[in-house]
């Protein structure tokens, strides 16, 4: 069993004590939190919970072998550093840091001590996204033509942040999770309705070798609330809507056919043909997520594997962040993408992952 601290108790703090609460293979002992207030409502759910202002109280203490850091973005490096340090397996919330040197040296510190580093990508734990990676890996869907997402709700309005770094870590990380390629370049633009604010509204395009191009659409001012992704490619397409109960994944047997034999006399002619079929929708767990992500963790420290969502994917995401705020200031310049990573598993006494192991979602 494998005892957690949990570091912030705000927003996402009191998700991660429960579903750590309520796992088969973890234990929280402690929470810290600069607000009192907020530590006297894990007293009164946990009593037998540890709880402190100070998180290096927790860090000092040789009970807890693993933290989750659920503090403003600005602060992950620091704890999570300070933590790597002091022996502890760490799970970061999203994003994993706040630029991408800091995201490395964190990785880099981990691999020095054998030390697991996780970051909360929490929809790649998800049926519907498991599913989507299902259906492109295998085939079905065909060569994949783009990557349409939209996330926007009515929000709240993040102080370290722009919209971008809060709400489209979601759509990258599920991107780099179910694509079978990475993207060499971005391009965005955003703008802040509020003076004095970060963006709360941006526009994203990733672009790819060949044919296939990502666009991200983000924003903390809209009407209603929209968790939805388009994935068209050359024999079926997908419709994976977060805000939908039961049939959150659609998959359509709809497409185009273009002609590869035409004559010189009808080369002015169109070569496209349009194929309408069925619709059906897989069967996916909604089972929450979460719980299968700290599962998963526990087991990686356990097992020594490497996790789904290690600090390589949460690298990537950063890298892809920092190179759209780049080109939103450029006016949506489009600024390319470091496409080598250095291999920081060099050494490591953790195994890859296998996609067998993940915990069944039922």
């Amino acid at each position: 069993m494998i005892s957690v601290g949990v570091i912030g108790y705000g927003y996402w703090g009191p998700n991660l004590v429960r579903n750590f609460a309520e796992s088969n293979g973890a234990q929280v002992v402690a929470v810290s939190d600069l607000r009192p207030e907020r530590l006297a409502n894990v007293n009164k759910r946990y009593p037998a919970i540890q709880t402190s202002t100070d998180y290096r109280e927790m860090l000092a203490d040789p009970r807890v072998d693993a933290v989750a850091i659920s503090t403003p973005v600005c602060t992950h490096f620091r704890i999570a550093k300070e933590a790597l340090r002091a022996g502890k397996h760490v799970l970061v919330e999203k994003p994993l840091a706040a630029n991408s040197v800091e995201a490395f040296e964190l990785i880099e510190a981990a691999e020095a001590r054998n030390l697991v580093l996780m970051v909360d990508h929490t929809f790649v734990y998800t049926g519907a996204v498991r599913k989507m990676r299902e259906l492109i890996t295998s085939g079905e869907l065909g060569e994949i033509y783009y990557f349409d997402s939209v996330r926007a709700n009515l929000g709240l309005f993040q102080q370290d942040v722009n919209v971008m770094w809060d709400l489209a870590v979601h759509d990258l990380s599920i991107m780099d999770y179910v694509l079978p390629c990475r993207p060499y370049a971005v391009s965005a633009t955003g703008l802040s309705n509020v003076p004095g604010k970060a963006e709360n509204i941006a526009y994203m395009t990733l672009f790819f070798e060949g044919s296939m191009i990502v666009h991200v659409h983000v924003n903390w001012l809209a009407p209603v609330k929209l968790r939805r992704i388009l994935i068209g490619a050359s024999k079926k397409m997908i419709v994976y809507d977060d805000m939908e109960q039961t049939e959150k994944v659609r998959v359509y047997d709809n497409g185009i056919t273009v002609s590869n034999h035409v004559s010189e006399e009808k080369m002015r002619e169109i070569r496209v043909g349009y194929r309408t079929g069925d619709m059906w929708a897989p069967k996916v767990s909604v089972s929450e997520a979460l719980l299968a992500e700290v599962e998963h963790f526990a087991r990686c420290i356990q097992d020594r594997e490497r996790p789904i969502t290690d600090g390589l994917a949460g690298l990537r995401v950063v890298k892809i962040l920092e190179a759209a705020t780049q080109s939103m200031r450029e006016y949506g310049q489009p600024v390319r993408l470091e496409t080598s990573v250095a291999a920081a598993s060099a050494g490591t006494g953790l195994r890859p992952i296998q996609e067998h192991t993940l915990p069944a979602l039922q």
